[in-house]
């Protein structure tokens, strides 16, 4: 409720007051780079390397929409028959319910959170439970850096359905933001059908990396390991198909078990550790689980494939080799440090196989020919495309997948458009 009665204040915010408050958080951000990287660490177990970088990935959201903020336009045109003016305004939608998952909690707090404040809009945030004082940390910079109290109101709980569903049946809510499973995904969008919540969704992935004959192998191999070990494989961006032209197949596979075997599996605040621990048990059992039913349909374990002894969610890096099609780990969001590869030597087989799932966020291709980069990147149905690249994430970039994958975009230009919405005024000419 106090979103709800803080909208009309904070919607008439002069945009540089929202501006310069995103940007405030920024500059606090980056100067405590290294208590919210260990801090992300000890909740989730991502190394602290990685960690530091997605404080930089974070903060940047906030600086990218502190400028969007006030570039917030209309318009005005005379109507064809020129009895008539038309202007348009772009307002705030109102009061947003914002839900974040575990694995880039940071990040995924200043990506719906940035465009929420420079729209001018009020903010309910639900983190996901294991990784509540990230958000409550990045919750207390916004307090410092000159947010006023009611505009963001962090809900930590045990019990999302509990805490969402009234929210989105209540009819203050007008926006929701959800990043998460596709199945979540798709109960959510049918509470907001009750009241017409305008809904945005970043869901699962099922991403391919396809490798042609004539790519640089070594680009191919170092993109791939970026595609699929950030944040140990726990990332819907995370490559999960890895389809390779059988004429580069098997160096392509030696080459990368080498990469794969030569990681430190740890704790993530241990120096030199490259793979922490996976987020929980039932995590780790799914992970092992997919790469026995691979086995079972005829794949090779190159690498890794075993339960280690000792406490701690750690699964080794591993790679499998002659996947079959039917194998679950092509059907299956991976979440793990777990490469399969198939082959192909057909440009419209690989195509075809990429495109045969449900999802559709992002695919990644390795070549250097010219014509086939774009032909394919236009053929594949994601809504991203990594070209000789295994990294897509930018704030400045629209992210979002077609699909199953989700609705709407979120980050670039694009990220502001959910949470304004269009208003029309006629104005007669006189005429």
């Amino acid at each position: 409720r106090s979103g709800g009665r803080a909208q009309p204040a904070w919607a008439a915010t002069p945009p540089r007051v929202r501006s310069e408050i995103l940007r405030r958080a920024y500059d606090i951000i980056i100067s405590r780079t290294e208590e919210l990287a260990l801090l992300m660490t000890l909740e989730m177990g991502k190394p602290l390397d990685q960690a530091r970088g997605e404080v930089a990935y974070a903060a940047e959201f906030f600086r990218w929409f502190s400028e969007e903020a006030v570039r917030v336009d209309g318009g005005m045109a005379l109507a064809p028959e020129g009895k008539n003016r038309i202007m348009v305004l772009r307002q705030p939608v109102g009061p947003c319910l914002l839900i974040t998952p575990w694995n880039f909690p940071l990040a995924m707090g200043t990506r719906k959170i940035g465009p929420a404040v420079a729209a001018g809009c009020t903010m309910v945030l639900k983190p996901a439970p294991q990784t509540r004082c990230s958000t409550l940390a990045l919750a207390a910079i916004l307090t410092e850096a000159g947010l006023p109290d009611g505009v963001l109101n962090v809900v930590v709980t045990s019990d999302a359905a509990g805490v969402v569903e009234p929210l989105l049946r209540g009819g203050q809510i007008r926006k929701l933001s959800f990043t998460g499973s596709t199945q979540v995904g798709k109960i959510l969008l049918a509470q907001c059908a009750d009241t017409v919540v305008r809904a945005s969704m970043e869901l699962g992935g099922n991403a391919p990396v396809i490798v042609f004959d004539d790519a640089d192998l070594d680009a191919a191999v170092e993109g791939t390991m970026l595609a699929k070990m950030r944040n140990m494989g726990e990332a819907c961006t995370a490559a999960n198909r890895i389809f390779v032209h059988s004429s580069l197949a098997e160096e392509f596979a030696a080459r990368l078990a080498d990469r794969m075997e030569a990681l430190t599996v740890g704790a993530g605040t241990e120096p030199g550790t490259d793979v922490g621990p996976l987020i929980d048990e039932a995590g780790r059992g799914k992970v092992h689980e997919l790469v026995l039913d691979a086995v079972r349909h005829g794949a090779k374990l190159v690498t890794g494939g075993e339960l280690p002894d000792g406490p701690g969610c750690f699964y080794p890096p591993t790679v499998l080799t002659g996947v079959s099609a039917d194998a679950a780990v092509n059907q299956r969001e991976i979440f793990g440090p777990v490469a399969a590869i198939l082959t192909f030597d057909d440009e419209d087989e690989v195509v075809a196989a990429a495109n045969d799932t449900d999802w559709g966020l992002v695919s990644y291709l390795f070549t250097r020919d010219l014509d086939r980069a774009l032909r394919v990147s236009e053929r594949l149905e994601s809504g991203m495309v990594g070209l000789n690249t295994g990294l897509v994430s930018n704030p400045a970039a629209p992210f979002g997948g077609v699909k199953q994958s989700g609705l709407g975009r979120e980050g670039g230009r694009a990220g502001m458009d959910g949470f304004l919405e269009y208003k029309y005024i006629a104005i007669p000419t006189g005429n």
